[in-house]
């Protein structure tokens, strides 16, 4: 938990969704940082993956797959926690892939403003015996707490290399990948708990002209019972959801945004594969 939301402190602006809800995230989150300054210029690239668990289906083992495969890719790993070592069930299988990984891991653990010294304590103490990490930091994602203590840290790991992204680019995600997240944003956040795993976005047609973007988006959803809770009484619900995507977006584009949602069941959806790669969930 909290791990976009760190991503999105770093980088001063919003490239990735958050919610309360675990596996928010479900594609790899490509953010750029660069810093010019009279020490000298950086650019680190982080990636935010999905959440690790134990898969029970074709999309969570996707996801899972996503994290994995980006542990030997990357020059550090940044492993992100809120709580003691074993409050949650999958705490031993990741640190078992931790392990297994060349790769050095810095602990993360969020919401420290939130803990007492003692709690605090409970948290860094438990991981700390594991011996699986090369520093242990805490970190106020929300509110920006050691955000750059930990950029500090992080540029001891870095080596000379060059600048692959131009300055200002903090991702290079497409803006219907974008759209699409926004709106399944809007959807955790006015959904029920049982609902928002079951959803996809997809962007059925997405026009742009001077001064107006149009959108048009299909919400999936593999119970029929669902459909009536995403529409809400008298389209209530789905109507928030548009509205509420329809502020972010125009932020984020700069012009106005005609945004059309649709409601429709694919049952099974998560264990099929072609469904899957057609949402953008299929192997790289």
């Amino acid at each position: 938990m909290g791990k976009s939301t760190l991503l999105n402190a770093i980088l001063g602006e919003k490239i990735a969704i958050t919610s309360g809800k675990p596996q928010t995230t479900r594609n790899r989150i490509r953010g750029v940082y660069t810093e010019h300054g009279e020490t000298g210029d950086m650019q680190l690239v982080f990636i935010d993956t999905p959440g690790i668990a134990r898969p029970r289906n074709k999309l969570g083992a996707y996801m899972t797959d996503q994290a994995l495969t980006t542990f030997d890719e990357v020059d550090i790993v940044l492993f992100v926690v809120e709580e003691a070592f074993g409050g949650k069930g999958g705490d031993a299988f990741i640190l078992e892939r931790l392990k297994e990984t060349q790769t050095p891991v810095i602990l993360v653990i969020n919401k420290m403003d939130m803990m007492s010294p003692e709690e605090y304590r409970k948290v860094f103490d438990t991981f700390e015996q594991t011996g699986a990490f090369e520093e242990i930091i805490g970190v106020s994602a929300l509110k920006g707490q050691n955000v750059e203590l930990l950029l500090e840290k992080l540029k001891a790991y870095t080596g000379e290399g060059p600048q692959y992204f131009p300055d200002g680019m903090i991702t290079d995600l497409p803006e219907r990948f974008l759209a699409c997240e926004i709106i399944r944003e809007k959807m955790l956040h006015y959904l029920r708990d049982e609902v928002p795993h079951g959803i996809a976005v997809e962007i059925e047609s997405y026009e742009e002209k001077p001064g107006i973007t149009r959108i048009s988006a299909l919400i999936l959803t593999e119970k029929k019972s669902h459909k009536g809770i995403i529409v809400g009484k008298d389209g209530h619900t789905l109507k928030g959801v548009g509205k509420s995507a329809r502020t972010e977006l125009e932020a984020l584009l700069g012009v106005r945004v005609y945004l059309e949602l649709w409601v429709k069941v694919r049952e099974n959806w998560r264990d099929d594969g072609r469904a899957l790669s057609a949402l953008g969930y299929g192997r790289d």
